[in-house]
């Protein structure tokens, strides 16, 4: 008797993990998080929810220590307690993404067009950002690339790449990337591109899927 309550007693340790990533929102923070440390009110902006209840769903990460805090005068800052939460976050998305038709579907339908997606593989990618045959553009915020961006990487975020076309080279293949699979900028960044003549694709590696695979990150 006492061995299984023993470990039930672990078991409900480890479901603590599993009730904290329960709701799709906490992993959009997760995934968001991962891009850097955030203030909650930076966070409710970019996951398109009221403070409130940003601040309930961090309450929870943070119960399950999934993130950590630091305070900045009257502002809390937000970031995961360590690298294992980011890899967290890509191994469930990637197991999804392996048993959920429903999911295959639903990104296949996010894709602006399956030809703006580049089929190079992460080490040929890298080999030719570092010889300059191709500009890898990281179209996030400009805090997000600071806190840690893909090698040779150049920050053009969204909301400014129009007025900045002028930073790209001519004739060199633009490609671009954000915040993983789920997440629709570079999407945009590459149909502006293209409209603007420019050879343009996409990977839609993040920096959690670049350092999931082992490849180095920058910042």
């Amino acid at each position: 008797m006492k061995s299984t309550i023993t470990k039930s007693y672990l078991y409900e340790h480890v479901a603590r993990i599993g009730k904290a990533i329960s709701s799709p929102k906490r992993l959009e923070l997760i995934e968001l998080l991962a891009q850097g440390e955030k203030t909650v009110e930076t966070l409710a902006e970019q996951a398109r929810i009221d403070m409130r209840l940003a601040s309930a769903h961090l309450r929870s990460l943070r119960e399950a220590r999934l993130v950590e805090t630091r305070r900045d005068g009257k502002f809390i800052h937000y970031r995961l307690s360590g690298p294992d939460v980011a890899q967290l976050w890509v191994n469930v998305r990637e197991v999804a993404e392996e048993h959920l038709i429903e999911l295959r579907v639903a990104l296949d339908q996010m894709a602006a067009s399956p030809d703006a997606l580049s089929s190079e593989s992460r080490e040929s990618l890298l080999a030719k950002a570092r010889s300059g045959d191709i500009v890898v553009i990281d179209v996030r915020p400009e805090a997000e690339y600071v806190a840690g961006h893909l090698p040779f990487a150049r920050s053009l975020p969204l909301a400014e790449l129009e007025k900045r076309l002028a930073d790209l080279p001519p004739g060199k293949e633009i490609v671009a990337y954000c915040r993983g699979p789920f997440c629709l900028m570079s999407d945009e960044a590459v149909k502006l591109l293209r409209q603007r003549g420019y050879t343009a694709h996409k990977i839609t590696d993040g920096v959690s899927e670049w350092r999931a695979g082992g490849l180095p990150i920058e910042d």
